[in-house]
């Protein structure tokens, strides 16, 4: 004789009328979070009915790691907890800035024309005129400078630097290096406007001999005579903001505070008035001597200049052609970090992965 229970279910069967066994409910915990599912169930089955890709998350069952490979024939039991985990990029939150599109067409103007590159080199110091060619070239710079010096007469067929580094492919800015007034820096630069034709010029009035320090009232002298002359005249000057305003009311084409006595490598010593002078001016602002090494044209960069000049960084390191490599892309690092704008300084940690859903 069969049982009441076997006769009832052999009539649900037959009358299509069974009803849902309740005995057949699973509960169990997920992430911390109770839920009840119709056995039987496997862990494919359960992240099927969650609408959770399983290619896409790792899974925890009773503590233990179930393989992606096992998920068909790992069972869920009543009582069972899992968990399920997938992997996002940590900090991810709302921008405090807009996004700003890096184009490559990122130049600047500089008495009137475009420049791509933001690094301007020298070219003293080097071995021979091949080093300095190459060492243009590995920097990528568009913009070199050269002093006006006497022709050595007693040898005038020598190679000169004309026969290594185009004008006609590079720019070339006269400057004054080693005038100690404006008179002096005057006559030399109308000496190279009729040697070249050049009218961009980089002047540089010097207080003395041991710091290379720039004498700024024989600057602001000289400036405001070369200006009146129809020179287009970037002003090496020293890191105070005033002097800066001055020489850019006089109208001077670029303002060039240095970072650091010429020659020196110490990097940006005056941070403040760096940025001051970058806040206020409506001219583009050239961090001039003192650069040291990469991360010093990076720094400047970040600070918000237009560009770097150097020298004596490139020329007298250990390997001249593989320093310019960096510092060509130094000051395109420098500058990319400027245009994403740099996160907030804050006193105390924040953590980068968000704590929600944390097992």
């Amino acid at each position: 004789m069969l049982k009441r229970a076997e006769r009832r279910a052999i009539f649900d069967l037959e009358t299509g009328s069974q009803e849902m066994d309740t005995s057949s409910q699973l509960k169990v915990t997920v992430n911390g979070e109770a839920h009840h599912f119709d056995a039987p169930l496997s862990v494919a089955d359960l992240l099927e009915r969650l609408a959770i890709d399983l290619r896409k998350v790792a899974v925890e069952h009773n503590l233990a790691v179930v393989p992606r490979s096992a998920y068909g024939r790992t069972m869920v039991t009543d009582g069972d907890q899992l968990e399920i985990v997938h992997f996002i990029g940590g900090g991810i939150g709302e921008a405090a800035n807009p996004v700003i599109a890096v184009k490559n067409d990122d130049c600047f103007e500089l008495a009137g024309r475009r420049f791509t590159s933001r690094l301007l080199i020298g070219t003293g110091k080097y071995r021979d005129f091949e080093e300095t060619a190459a060492a243009i070239e590995a920097s990528g710079a568009e913009i070199v400078t050269v002093a006006v010096r006497r022709v050595n007469l007693s040898d005038a067929s020598s190679p000169r630097l004309v026969d290594y580094v185009d004008p006609k492919k590079y720019t070339y800015l006269p400057n004054t290096a080693g005038c100690y007034t404006a008179e002096e820096a005057i006559r030399t630069l109308h000496l190279a406007r009729e040697a070249g034709g050049w009218e961009m010029v980089k002047l540089e009035v010097l207080g003395d001999k041991k710091t290379l320090y720039p004498e700024m009232v024989e600057t602001l002298q000289a400036a405001e005579a070369l200006v009146k002359d129809d020179f287009q005249v970037l002003a090496y000057c020293s890191d105070d903001p005033i002097m800066a305003k001055r020489l850019e009311e006089i109208g001077c084409a670029a303002i060039m505070p240095l970072a650091a006595p010429i020659g020196s490598g110490l990097g940006i010593q005056n941070r403040v008035n760096i940025c001051l002078i970058n806040e206020q001016s409506q001219v583009p602002v050239l961090v001039d001597a003192g650069v040291g090494t990469a991360s010093d044209a990076t720094i400047a960069m970040e600070l918000g200049c237009d560009g770097v000049l150097m020298n004596t960084a490139i020329a007298e390191a250990g390997d001249p052609i593989r320093m310019a490599s960096a510092m060509r892309l130094a000051v395109k690092s420098g500058r990319l970090a400027y245009l994403a704008g740099r996160m907030t300084k804050k006193r105390y940690a924040d953590p980068s992965s968000p704590l929600a859903g944390l097992i």
